[in-house]
């Protein structure tokens, strides 16, 4: 019964939409109908920077560890990851929003990540701002990073719970970014910049 309400608590905190909720406080806007329309952490940059972004980002990445992490010292590595899978599901289908369009969730798999295996979380994040800046496209930095994170965690000998939802996890993130992915093969896809007109 336990294990159950942590992983409906885990869908709950990752339906929190952050983004959208403090674009509508603070400049009183639906961030739905701006930029990609997503309501994540990358949106919200590109279209009003760090001051907004950076905030969103950490509670992205939040509500993807706390749940996870729960999860993970009350009931072990298998509720662990069903309480951040649940916190990822949220954050791509929010119920706050009427189970319509969330986020990506890429930052929200990150603080999985950094509940489960650490060291794996933490070379993932080094590996995304490498592609990143190489390249100032966040959709392949996310995408290279989803690929790494099975591998990482196979190669780091992480349980194989860890590694089953790192595969998981990589597969949900790719195709959420399916039309990022033409758009990247087409060279269409936008660099990131602060715009309002990105598609993130």
């Amino acid at each position: 019964m336990i294990d159950a309400l942590l992983v409906a608590a885990g869908y709950l905190v990752g339906s929190m939409p952050f983004g959208y909720w403090l674009v509508r406080v603070l400049r009183h806007e639906d961030l739905r109908t701006l930029g990609s329309g997503n309501v994540g952490a990358t949106n919200v940059w590109r279209l009003y920077g760090p001051r907004y972004g950076l905030p969103v980002a950490i509670l992205d990445v939040a509500k993807g560890f706390v749940p996870a992490l729960v999860g993970l010292l009350v009931g072990g590595e298998t509720v662990g990851i069903l309480a951040g899978a649940a916190a990822m599901l949220g954050h791509w289908r929010p119920i706050f929003l009427g189970f319509r369009k969330g986020g990506k969730m890429v930052a929200t798999a990150g603080g999985v990540t950094f509940a489960l295996a650490p060291v794996v979380a933490t070379l993932c994040v080094v590996i995304w701002g490498v592609v990143f800046l190489l390249t100032r496209y966040s959709s392949l930095a996310s995408l290279v990073t989803a690929v790494a994170l099975p591998v990482l965690a196979a190669l780091l000998g992480e349980p194989w719970q860890t590694v089953v939802f790192a595969t998981a996890a990589c597969a949900g993130v790719i195709v959420l970014h399916r039309q990022n992915i033409r758009r990247l093969l087409n060279g269409t896809e936008s660099r990131f910049s602060r715009t309002r007109t990105a598609d993130a």
